[in-house]
């Protein structure tokens, strides 16, 4: 990725414009860039709404603010998050569900549906096979 943050916020707004878009839904930082250092996301989950309201160029784009849903603990089920009681709550970025469906790992209880889910490992069991077919080498006749 050659860019993330504010810039790629902008330029997914201006490219919907230009395609014709009168509304935008923004929600996180997009890009779900993390902290050089720490171990948590370089911005708060409302940066990606504050840059656009401030950009120039985008008064004619409606921007529609999307809250921020988390997997809640207690719960055991998707929820939006409550900022008080952030801790219960566990982030599952696309990285990890899709590491977890390459490995065979399941989600939590509640993350997904079932039936979803068994889609999702399928798909990467089939990637595993077709990655084996071409590593093996091809018969060798005398």
């Amino acid at each position: 990725m050659h860019y993330a943050g504010p810039t790629e916020v902008q330029w997914h707004a201006k490219a919907r414009i230009n395609a014709g878009a009168n509304f935008y839904i923004v929600g996180r930082d997009p890009a779900g860039m993390g902290h050089p250092v720490e171990k948590r996301d370089l911005y708060d989950p409302d940066h990606g709404k504050k840059v656009l309201s401030m950009a120039p160029g985008l008064e004619k784009l409606n921007i529609l603010p999307f809250r921020v849903a988390a997997y809640d603990t207690v719960a055991k089920k998707m929820a939006f998050l409550i900022h008080q009681e952030r801790k219960i709550f566990l982030f599952i970025s696309g990285t990890k569900m899709r590491t977890f469906a390459k490995t065979g790992e399941n989600p939590p209880d509640g993350f997904m549906c079932p039936g979803g889910w068994k889609v999702l490992v399928k798909y990467y069991e089939s990637l595993q096979t077709e990655d084996t077919k071409q590593q093996k080498p091809a018969a060798v006749s005398a």
